[in-house]
């Protein structure tokens, strides 16, 4: 288990490249080993600008890549692993570790111990998993306690001095880089316990739990008798356990009210150590009935060093948190449009913020725009051929809104106006843009008075939950539904 090679780069949108490395570490010694186990399908690590411009294209974060690109965007290349290849001098550099977290990338590439053709399953390459923990390690380090970029700046500088304790030669050995800063002379101790694989050093400090529910609502909306409305919510706990000791033992209960909606389709972290059958066989696939498991939802764990998602589900909800419809008409050089918006009952009126898109595409920039709105206010982007509906933090009383107007077009320019192929004619769409704090559309939460610490210290527990809308589409009524409108919720471009 081993690192070839780390980067952390912050992405800076508005300069020439986009990003900058803030910091590059390679290991030769690992090098030398990726080319005897990698063989003829060796590649070598690739300078700092070669990298930074294939991982930002591969992440699509380069302006000048937004539209479709068969190698990348194709649906025979989803990535839902965090874990890319990138093409660099005609060869792929794989695999790569990458993601992004308040505006920095971490990225680093792990040693395969074996030939890269065909590619291997990627539970068989432990330097994946300490990759990971690698880069949490230091995304933790540099934000605990992070005020202003002078403390950020402060931080990078000491990451040389801090690797050479807690990853030797490329190999983790303590993801807490506190440790190491509050002991320079830091060496590898040896546990009386076995401790589990994602966990690679102990915390000292002041003892803490917190947990993080974040719910995210997916809809289809066609207004229409013969197609069916979709949606769909996924909910993931989020959990950091600061705890002192080599193996603490944690159990946090996931609770619904009466009329809560069951999660189902439940997927937990490697540090789980048992769970009911019950959570287990819960499934989307079933139909529901009241002999459905409501909970509690219980998960005793032995929590690594830095943030990890606990748990993962999906829920079968009642009715979508808005329902709405949209209509669109084109008449001469006008479009014609027309919204209505209607909160749930049942929904917490509280957002902290909420929106609505709606895009023109395959036309010219916008010209005139005459409109009446019940609620809320309408900002107009011409160049983008954009109406942005700002609805703000609540729905009136009467929890219904509309919006109603006319637009006017221009000739298309030979700038670049919003191109879109599904979105032709009168194939339209609105998409919304909300999130409610302390609020989940299935009522799932955390009570802190539930949760079991087994460590010295008493820990001060905190929790939060958020509903976010993700990929939620109303669409024109009075177009013909899109071609591939089934019962499932397909993936769309973001506005």
């Amino acid at each position: 288990m081993a690192q070839r090679a780390m980067w952390l780069i912050s992405h800076e949108p508005g300069t020439l490249l986009r990003g900058t490395v803030r910091f590059s570490r390679r290991y030769p010694t690992v090098e030398k080993r990726a080319k005897v186990f990698n063989g003829a399908t060796y590649m070598p690590i690739p300078e700092d600008d070669p990298f930074l411009k294939a991982l930002l294209f591969e992440l699509r974060l380069l302006d000048d890549d937004k539209d479709f690109v068969e190698s990348r965007d194709s649906c025979s290349h989803i990535n839902k692993t965090s874990i890319y290849g990138l093409p660099v001098g005609g060869e792929e550099l794989w695999p790569v570790v990458a993601f992004q977290k308040n505006g920095m990338i971490y990225a680093c590439v792990p040693l395969v111990e074996q030939t890269l053709s065909p590619r291997p399953p990627l539970i068989s390459i432990s330097g994946i998993s300490q990759g990971f923990e690698l880069l949490f390690g230091i995304q933790d380090f540099l934000y605990s306690g992070q005020k202003n970029d002078t403390e950020l700046n402060t931080k990078l500088s000491q990451l040389p001095d801090l690797l050479l304790q807690a990853c030797p030669f490329g190999t983790l050995l303590d993801a807490n880089l506190q440790n190491s800063l509050d002991s320079i002379n830091f060496a590898s101790v040896t546990h009386p316990q076995k401790q589990p694989a994602w966990k690679a050093g102990t915390y000292k400090g002041k003892p803490q739990v917190s947990i993080s529910i974040t719910e995210k609502v997916k809809s289809m909306q066609y207004d229409k008798r013969d197609v069916a409305d979709t949606w769909q919510v996924d909910g993931a706990v989020t959990c950091k356990c600061d705890l002192e000791g080599i193996m603490p033992n944690v159990t946090i209960s996931l609770s619904l009210p009466t009329n809560g909606s069951p999660l189902q389709d439940i997927l937990v972290h490697p540090c789980v150590t048992s769970l009911d059958s019950a959570i287990l066989t819960s499934s989307s696939i079933d139909a529901m009935d009241d002999s459905a498991f409501s909970g509690p939802y219980k998960f005793p764990f032995t929590p690594p060093l830095e943030s990890f998602n606990l748990c993962y589900y999906t829920s079968q909800v009642p009715v979508p948190p808005i329902l709405g419809f949209y209509q669109m008409k084109e008449e001469e050089v006008q479009l014609k449009i027309a919204v209505n918006l209607k909160l749930h009952e049942s929904v917490k009126n509280n957002f902290e913020f909420c929106e609505a898109h709606i895009p023109f595409y395959n036309r010219g920039p916008i010209t005139h725009v005459e409109y009446k709105v019940s609620f809320g206010q309408l900002e107009v982007f011409r160049e983008k051929s954009l109406l942005i509906w700002i609805i703000g933090q609540k729905f009136p009383k009467s929890m219904e809104i509309g919006l109603s107007g006319t637009v006017t077009f221009g000739a298309k320019g030979h700038e670049k106006q919003p191109f879109d192929q599904i979105c032709i004619g009168g194939t339209a769409y609105l998409k919304l843009h909300f999130r409610i704090l302390d609020y989940t559309l299935t009522g799932c939460y955390a009570d802190q008075h539930s949760v079991q610490v087994f460590a010295s210290g008493k820990p001060k527990i905190s929790t939060n939950r958020k509903l976010i809308s993700s990929d939620y589409y109303i669409w024109n009524s009075k177009a013909p539904a899109p071609g591939w409108v089934s019962t499932t919720i397909p993936c769309l471009s973001d506005v």
